[in-house]
């Protein structure tokens, strides 16, 4: 590879050709290459692969060179595929090609996110907070004539700022670099390729996979219906167990893992296990800006839903207003959170739990700094900001 430069699509990196495609009045861009191995190992070339083909047609794709940067921009993917080939015992072969509109360059286009629905339905009478988190190292933000707060979240990518109280009615905009616009990202990996998941139609392991936004991190463990939730905090990781349980025993295991949606703002895992008789499922969703992850535990049959510490952390609870909370900071200077949009029963070990029940919506996280956190850290403004949180979907407009 050091005899190429690279492109990169959204997510995907892939070798650099000499030649671009370039079609005028339309902007339309023909790209083509091969990846191989060697030099990429064989499960990071399949899953690149799979990546190409699961490509969003929907979304801007921030596209960028290292040898053509005058090519940087935003891109609509109009056509995309790949061919494997396997030189059985010797190499494998992935000759690709992909068809994009040019929607524009930084100067050309702004980005707009478009927050559409009503705060989650809920039973605390609560109105929930409007906030949003476009990527680290936009520019100019835009909401009309009343402007939003803003608080900084430092995350494994950089210092993010997030806005709070968003006008209502309106869709942000605002500009960024291509080559800024993944910063801060949401991101699944597939960690047994090492590899970063692009689009849906694609699979990821049902054990191997990792959930960030660079300001928490999940993953499975090894032990049974067990979530290693992770909180980026003092320049590093701190880790926090949940255990998943459906009438009062751990999930098994997991028998698979389907994105239900994987933009750079928003993604959504389902994850499935087999019950006997029937099924439960477990839905994982992180937002861009977000310090806590969201859930959504279903069963087939009524059952005894609970999603708590997996060791005990004493706890306060304020099930009754939608929250619980450690009531004494940890070794790295933080307190567990928990708590859900509906009624529910507070857990000894701290965490959420609803007798007979078909689903459990619920939130996990940590109030970063203890006992002395930051305006919009505080477990109120958590609970509000999953309360508030509204869907968003992301577009290039001409300016």
């Amino acid at each position: 590879m050091s005899d190429w430069g690279s492109i990169r699509l959204n997510r995907t990196l892939l070798r650099e050709r000499f030649g671009v495609g370039e079609t005028g009045i339309t902007r339309s861009i023909d790209l083509d290459g091969q990846e191989s191995t060697p030099p990429l190992t064989r499960p990071v070339l399949v899953a690149t692969h799979d990546n190409l083909n699961a490509l969003d047609p929907d979304s801007p794709v921030a596209v960028t060179w290292t040898d053509k940067p005058e090519r940087n921009g935003y891109y609509q993917v109009k056509a995309c595929g790949s061919t494997i080939t396997e030189e059985r015992g010797d190499r494998v072969i992935a000759d690709w090609k992909v068809n994009l509109d040019r929607l524009g360059s930084t100067g050309e286009v702004d980005l707009q996110s478009r927050l559409t629905g009503a705060v989650r339905l809920n039973d605390f009478s609560l109105t929930g907070e409007r906030w949003h988190a476009p990527p680290i190292g936009h520019y100019a933000y835009f909401t009309g004539a009343t402007n939003p707060g803003t608080m900084i979240r430092t995350s494994v990518d950089g210092a993010m700022t997030v806005y709070r109280s968003v006008p209502v009615g309106v869709s942000p905009r605002w500009g960024c670099a291509p080559t800024d616009y993944l910063k801060g990202r949401v991101r699944v990996t597939d960690t047994v390729a090492g590899l970063e998941v692009d689009g849906t139609q694609r699979p990821v392991p049902a054990a191997g996979w990792a959930l960030s936004n660079g300001l928490v991190n999940i993953t499975p463990t090894g032990s049974a219906g067990v979530l290693d939730v992770q909180a980026y905090t003092g320049g590093a990781w701190h880790s926090k167990l949940w255990n998943i349980t459906v009438s009062g025993t751990n999930v098994a295991s997991w028998d698979s893992a389907t994105l239900l949606r994987n933009d750079l703002e928003h993604v959504v895992l389902r994850l499935t296990a087999s019950r006997s008789p029937g099924r439960a499922t477990l839905d994982l969703a992180l937002r861009r800006g977000a310090r806590t992850v969201e859930g959504y535990l279903q069963s087939g049959s009524s059952a005894a839903l609970a999603v708590y510490l997996r060791t005990l952390e004493t706890n306060t609870s304020a099930a009754a207003s939608g929250y619980v909370i450690a009531a004494n900071n940890d070794a790295d200077g933080n307190r567990a959170v928990a708590g859900s949009a509906r009624t529910f029963t507070a857990h000894a070990n701290g965490g959420v739990s609803k007798a007979s029940a078909a689903g459990l919506d619920f939130w996990l996280g940590v109030q970063v700094g203890g006992g002395s956190p930051a305006a919009g850290d505080a477990v109120l403004d958590l609970r509000n900001q999953y309360i508030g949180a509204l869907a968003e979907s992301t577009y290039a407009v001409r300016r």
